[in-house]
């Protein structure tokens, strides 16, 4: 029979310890607490661990002690708080998303796309309708939309071909989270299509609409980037990144396709 290995009982009672303190953060968070009321006690929480083992603790605390993913998800703020141009010089890779047609480097050219259309075609758009609610203003505005749709192949990409290697190796918990937040993305790109196909006036509703969906955008490229493909690249291998990029065609890309087809070296 053999012999099971265990971890050192001041490696788990720390682990224990460094959970406490997040579940405290989330609780204060819950109370009305600012991110800069609680981003030192966050910093003191995962001092010394990496992107990785934080996601890790977050899965534990929403399989092992219950918390709510929707109470995991108050710690987005602090996550960009937190690493917000630190990130890179915590974690150095040999740059594999570099290289056209990896998954990665799939993902972050996509990301550019997005962003291009989101802060400066749609943004003009959406401030032209503003001050004038035109039925040509409006079908500008249902066009940008249409092409913003395509970050639904995006995101089932993410969802259905990372997510699943990231829970086999145990980071599930900040995946769980950004899932509900890209259903929330999609469901504020069907709500503005829907306010302006047929537009029936309501302009000001539409601007807050298209504003609040600008803005989540924008944060889940940063959490994507800073945050879940950094920790990713740490922990996959480069036969799971090659299973991703030979499934993605099925799934579809999002306004472009690749390049080139990946060659691992």
């Amino acid at each position: 029979m053999s012999k099971q290995i265990s971890r050192p009982v001041t490696e788990v009672s720390q682990e224990s310890r460094r959970r406490e303190m997040l579940k405290e953060v989330i609780e204060d968070l819950h109370a009305g607490k600012s991110v800069d009321e609680v981003k030192a006690r966050f910093e003191e929480a995962v001092a010394g661990i990496n992107v990785f083992e934080i996601a890790a603790m977050e899965n534990a605390l929403i399989k092992e002690d219950g918390v709510p993913a929707v109470e995991i998800r108050r710690l987005c703020a602090v996550h960009e708080a937190v690493f917000q141009g630190t990130v890179q010089e915590i974690h150095r890779f040999s740059k594999p998303e570099d290289q056209p047609g990896h998954p990665v480097h799939t993902f972050k050219r996509e990301n550019r796309d997005v962003e291009r259309l989101v802060n400066f075609k749609l943004k003009l758009h959406a401030n032209k309708f503003q001050k004038n609610d035109s039925p040509e203003n409006a079908r500008k505005l249902l066009d940008d939309l249409a092409l913003l749709f395509d970050l639904d192949k995006h995101y089932r990409r993410k969802e259905d071909l990372l997510f699943p290697y990231l829970k086999k190796h145990g980071a599930y918990g900040t995946s769980s989270v950004m899932w509900g937040a890209d259903d929330a993305i999609r469901s504020m790109i069907k709500d503005a299509r829907t306010m302006l196909m047929p537009y029936r006036g309501r302009k000001t509703e539409v601007g807050e609409v298209l504003s609040r969906m600008n803005r989540e955008v924008n944060e889940m490229i940063y959490k994507e980037e800073q945050v879940l493909l950094p920790a990713a690249l740490e922990i996959l291998t480069e036969k799971e990144w090659l299973g991703i990029a030979k499934a993605s065609a099925e799934i579809g890309y999002c306004m472009s396709v690749p390049e080139e087809e990946w060659v691992p070296e």
